[in-house]
């Protein structure tokens, strides 16, 4: 249903990662759902074109779509409805229309001017002419029919059946590279979810290819402060979080990548005796600004976020991204849905972790959390936002342990944002980057700029989020959703 009526951030041409609580079982379990780079695709043809950076949209940066797969691993494991079920409101509401909403609104007319020269995306996104505006009705009746197909036929009329052969023959006719074979070959991966214990809480993240162990590590290094003493939003508090998200950034830079093409130390990176170390560069007085990545011993995207219990005490965060707005801008012909352009996470520069490679996983910002207390489900939370994510994980969870917030009061409270980091797509550090807030008091911005920050007022970019908290003792659910953006809490 997210892909239906928010294709301005996510869709079936994307990617998907969860993290689920079974109550059967008590254990979590991770999924990664993403796909891969196109095998006919070298590095050495971004050389021949002589490109730096792999672009945001056309047929380059388009990676195997991973989302379909995962929903059937995911309905494999521990679904019970029927897939055609499950998927009838969505085909419902793509082919009878709704309503398009503010924030969807709001991207989509920029989308068609952005992508209205290739091929179907007048068509599908545009088909009276101009972007749908709010309240107006927006129907995609190729997008019902390729849901309602999914839902009969399964996963692989998508992965190997005439939807595949239709993505392989549209992306040859726009010199694109992804494959019939790319498809075919998709698997997704169940993986162990890591974990850091943060003052008696265990923070739940999924490991690289993913960027949610950035989130375990500033939260080690901030460990080693006394947030009892330290007020919210202070300059002290605000110093603090900034230099720890510089210090694991490097670090993200570095290492973060798909681990079959690259050994990640992630056991060492989110270790205390690590983090202890790392701790040592920040200068309580001086903001930092030049930072090495460790050497720890070897053992602006759009996105949807959601989160569900239920009465038998299941939980699920699941996250699903097309990376950049709407996508590639690759609509293949008849399928009312865009490929994802999360094929420009890749560095093109040669020798690192995350240098494109064919058939490779690339970097990925998107990552559900999850928290537990006494190995009982505590919270099922995500924020999205691309990089921003691993601040915003932070955020939360320090709102709610060090200063006493209950889960809207964690998503209400205004964010801090760094951006200037080194990124895994080769882009270096340089001086000490830039803070963002949302608001803070003008005493707070000038202390900061002392300390060497340089300081900015940011109206967007500080992600979006949604919870739910278990109380165990009452056996109830607690539900919270963000505030900047169109979201909604629920019980049925």
């Amino acid at each position: 249903m997210e892909g239906v009526v928010e294709p301005h951030v996510n869709g079936i041409g994307g990617d998907l990662f969860a993290i689920v609580w079974d109550a059967n079982t008590q254990k979590l379990y991770g999924l990664n759902a993403s796909g891969r780079s196109p095998y006919s695709l070298t590095l050495d043809e971004f050389k021949k074109r002589g490109l730096k950076h792999i672009p945001a949209d056309g047929p380059l940066p388009v990676s195997v779509p991973g989302c379909v797969d995962g929903w059937f691993e995911l309905h494999k494991k521990f679904g019970k409805l029927p897939m055609p079920t499950i998927l009838a409101s969505a085909v419902k509401y793509a082919r009878e229309g709704y309503a398009v909403h503010d924030e969807a609104a709001g991207g989509w007319a920029g989308m068609v001017v952005r992508f209205g020269k290739y091929p179907n995306i007048k068509e599908v996104y545009a088909p009276n002419g101009a972007a749908p505006k709010r309240g107006e009705i927006f129907k995609n009746p190729a997008l019902a029919n390729t849901l309602e197909k999914i839902g009969k036929q399964g996963r692989d009329v998508f992965y190997k059946g005439e939807m595949a052969q239709t993505m392989a023959a549209f992306m040859k006719k726009v010199g694109g590279f992804l494959s019939y074979k790319d498809l075919a070959d998709h698997t997704s991966e169940w993986i162990e979810p890591v974990s850091t214990n943060y003052r008696g809480y265990d923070v739940w993240e999924l490991p690289p290819n993913g960027q949610g162990i950035a989130a375990l590590q500033m939260l080690n290094i901030l460990e080693g402060y006394d947030f009892s003493k330290i007020p919210w939003g202070s300059p002290e508090h605000i110093h603090l979080f900034v230099e720890a998200k510089k210090i694991v950034f490097e670090d993200r830079a570095k290492f973060y990548a798909d681990p079959a093409f690259a050994k990640i130390p992630v056991e060492s990176l989110i270790s205390k005796e690590y983090s202890s170390e790392r701790r040592k560069l920040i200068n309580p007085n001086r903001a930092l600004s030049k930072i090495d990545a460790g050497n720890p011993a070897l053992k602006d995207g759009d996105t949807i976020y959601l989160t569900v219990a239920d009465g038998q005490g299941n939980m699920v965060s699941l996250i699903q991204s097309n990376y950049r707005g709407f996508g590639s801008g690759m609509s293949p012909d008849g399928l009312g849905f865009q490929l994802q352009d999360r094929g420009e996470l890749y560095s093109l520069t040669e020798g690192e972790n995350n240098t494109y490679a064919p058939h490779k996983r690339p970097f990925h910002t998107i990552i559900p959390a999850f928290v537990t207390k006494d190995g009982q489900p505590f919270m099922s939370f995500g924020v999205m936002g691309g990089s921003f994510q691993p601040l915003g994980h932070a955020q939360i969870v320090m709102n709610m342990i060090d200063f006493g917030m209950n889960p809207q009061e964690a998503g209400d409270a205004p964010r801090i944002d760094h951006q200037g980091s080194s990124e895994p797509t080769g882009e270096k550090m340089e001086d000490s980057g830039y803070v963002t807030l949302e608001s803070y008091a003008y005493e707070t911005i000038r202390d900061l700029m002392r300390k060497g920050h340089r300081v900015g007022f940011g109206l967007g970019g500080y992600g979006g989020y949604q919870a739910i908290m278990y109380d165990a003792k009452n056996k109830v659910y607690h539900g919270a959703t963000e505030s900047r953006k169109d979201g909604h809490a629920a019980g049925y």
